[in-house]
């Protein structure tokens, strides 16, 4: 079950559960309880909680009357849960387990982590309504770079930028100084592209600068930038193409020439009006991949494709517009547009953007985020002496190692690591958290100490957070009890109605037997029943149906001959149907023999049998409305009975208050 599913099955329960009458209730004085149950005191702020989600319709105020019933299906609900908290189905291995589960989607919303992430994805999808042109120049550090070649490094891009500032060329000093290995073929120039398609320190400078702005050397894991942002414009978007591709042979001096006089050659072709592009495409293009289908390529956004093909592409503004010929390193290309569509909404992109968000270095900034929010709420205070003595001493030693290790330096195991609130966590702790645990992460910026302590303490905090979050948040405390409760309630109805009216045939036959006023039939007739579509085919339906009277084998050889010769002609049916309750037979003469009829403008030809009694109907006949009824049956009995076992007690007092607040 998903959790969309218990809550569906929770509120389902509460609507159609049939009130009966009003249970007999003594009056209790608490003004924080609305009301017990066998004992078990039940919030006023449970019963506005779910009544608050509850109200779908978006109108405010409920009338005394859909109040006190609402309230009467609550109190259904809670005896139920009430019961199966009696049965014990609350400490079975399969309620923890499912519980458990439901548990762990249902905090991620209030967490730190998540509350960070959700604003990463927010700001990211907001960056995407915009596309950035940029050019930059990369100063990159030598292998093993000291920290005096770091310097001279940052002092080189200082300088460069001056230029730039002083009216400098970015791009023609982009092929003097950058390391940028396309800097041959861009000159600096990196196109257009918007956010998560570049490394998050250049995005977040070049998101920060307006058109003509230079930035201050921006590091990153590959040296030193200079940006200078370009144009900054909407995102246009997605755009399909189809394409025509004409190679250059590199080994051929003449290729060049070649290819331009026969990419030349084919856009003059396709500027013929009888000319068909799929087989132009066909017939000249040298693209493997996309020759046989018409060059179509996938859809694709900014930043996704080389930058003068992309250019070339969203320039293109009306389907079927066909590009001139553009060169990339690939060839030549003629280009046709497909079709456009805008930018994703952000429910359609979330999942993408949180899969990249996670796959890069934001993941681990949120991550470090994340823990100083905790060290900071949850009291943390870190023996800072031990922790960088450990930071040096076990920097490359294998966990496996690190107890022996710690003998050799004669660190005590009971030495405290930090304390998170009122509790110390020593040593010992530490070693046995990386003895249980299986993972086996790995870090290029890390130490193993510092690796396994960071994930030592994020567990410990995590674990802190979710206990806080339990104790303190009341929406999370509301959510979990509804869900618990939920998974409660089902098990019951599960139990004692769902499948007991599905499995239990002798109690679903005698249900049957004194109910079998509610299981009659209707006056019936067999018949042949012929809506006719197609004008055109009445007179020859009328020849084979005339002057019959009906029968199971003329309506199988009126229908086979239909289906086999004009299966559009005619709309069939054929059985022993009610006569009042259906639309045909229910305007017809109701006489045995051939008929036809015109109701609202549509003609039916009818053959029909003689008329069969009212009478009860075959339980196998109704058998799925049996089960359903006992069903029905079964959930009253229920509630019959707990009402008798559980006393319930109301408070006058909160229900006169949790009604003006729901009113509010």
């Amino acid at each position: 079950m998903t959790i969309r599913t218990v809550s569906a099955i929770l509120f389902s329960v509460l609507v159609l559960t049939l009130p009966g009458s009003l249970v007999h209730a003594q009056t209790m004085d608490d003004s924080q309880e609305l009301l017990s149950v066998g004992g078990q005191p039940v919030s006023k702020d449970e019963f506005i909680y779910l009544m608050g989600k509850g109200n779908n319709t978006g109108a405010p105020g409920l009338s005394r009357k859909d109040f006190e019933e609402n309230l009467q299906l609550f109190i259904n609900y809670k005896l139920k849960v009430r019961e199966a908290e009696a049965l014990g189905l609350s400490e079975t291995p399969e309620f923890n387990r499912e519980f458990e589960s439901f548990k762990e989607n249902l905090k991620a919303p209030f967490l730190i982590k998540n509350s960070l992430e959700e604003g990463e994805l927010r700001k990211a999808y907001s960056r995407m309504q915009e596309v950035i042109r940029a050019s930059h120049i990369l100063f990159q550090f030598p292998p093993n770079a000291s920290a005096e070649d770091s310097l001279i490094v940052l002092k080189m891009a200082l300088k460069v930028r001056q230029e730039i500032i002083a009216g400098g060329d970015i791009n023609s000093l982009a092929v003097d100084y950058s390391d940028d290995p396309s800097v041959n073929k861009n000159q600096g120039d990196l196109g257009y592209f918007t956010s998560l398609q570049m490394v998050q320190p250049f995005e977040d400078a070049a998101y920060s600068l307006q058109p003509g702005e230079v930035s201050e050397p921006i590091l990153t894991s590959f040296g030193y930038h200079i940006i200078k942002v370009q144009e900054r414009k909407p995102n246009p978007g997605q755009v399909q193409v189809s394409h025509i591709l004409v190679r250059i042979n590199p080994e051929n001096p003449d290729a060049e020439d070649q290819a331009k006089r026969k990419v030349a050659d084919i856009y003059a072709e396709i500027q013929k009006p009888t000319t068909v592009w799929e087989d132009i495409v066909k017939n000249f293009s040298e693209d493997p991949a996309t020759s046989q289908k018409g060059g179509i390529l996938p859809w694709f956004s900014v930043g996704n494709m080389i930058p003068e093909f992309e250019m070339a592409a969203f320039s293109l503004t009306e389907s079927g517009e066909v590009s001139p010929p553009i060169k990339t390193r690939y060839g030549y290309h003629i280009l046709r547009l497909e079709d456009r569509k805008p930018l994703d909404s952000f429910e359609q992109m979330e999942d993408q953007i949180r899969s990249r968000i996670l796959r890069e270095s934001r993941s681990s900034m949120i991550q470090s985020q994340v823990l100083a929010i905790q060290k900071s709420r949850y009291g943390f205070k870190e023996n800072e002496e031990l922790v960088e003595r450990l930071m040096t001493e076990l920097y490359q030693t294998p966990k496996d190692e690190f107890e022996s290790k710690l003998e050799s330096l004669e660190i005590s195991p009971e030495q405290e690591l930090f304390k998170i609130q009122s509790t110390s966590y020593p040593v010992s702790d530490f070693i046995a958290f990386i003895a249980n645990d299986e993972a086996n992460p790995k870090s290029k910026n890390q130490g193993n100490f510092e690796l396994w302590y960071n994930r030592f303490l994020s567990t410990l905090l995590d674990e802190q957070e979710e206990a806080q979050l339990e104790a303190t948040n009341k929406e999370y405390q509301m959510l979990l009890k509804e869900y618990r409760d939920g998974i409660l309630l089902f098990s019951l109805m599960n139990d004692q109605v769902w499948q007991k009216g599905i499995q239990d045939s002798v109690g679903q036959r005698q249900f049957y037997q004194q109910h079998l006023d509610r299981y009659q039939w209707g006056e019936r007739m067999p018949a042949l029943i012929v809506n006719v579509l197609d004008q055109e085919m009445l007179a020859p339906a009328k020849a084979q149906l005339e002057g019959k009277n009906y029968s199971e084998s003329v309506s199988e050889e009126f229908i086979a001959q239909s289906s086999q010769n004009n299966p559009l002609a005619f709309k069939i049916e054929s059985g022993i149907k009610e006569i009042s309750n259906h639309p045909v037979l229910s305007k017809s003469n109701r006489e045995s023999g051939y008929e036809e009829l015109e109701i609202e403008g549509e003609t039916y030809l009818l053959l029909k049998g003689e008329k069969i009694p009212a009478g009860p109907k075959k339980f196998d006949e109704t058998r799925g409305q049996v089960i359903k009824d006992y069903q029905e049956y079964l959930d009253e009995s229920l509630l019959e009975s707990l009402r008798a076992k559980y006393a319930v007690q109301i408070n006058k007092s909160a229900i006169e208050e949790a009604f003006v607040a729901i009113n509010q």
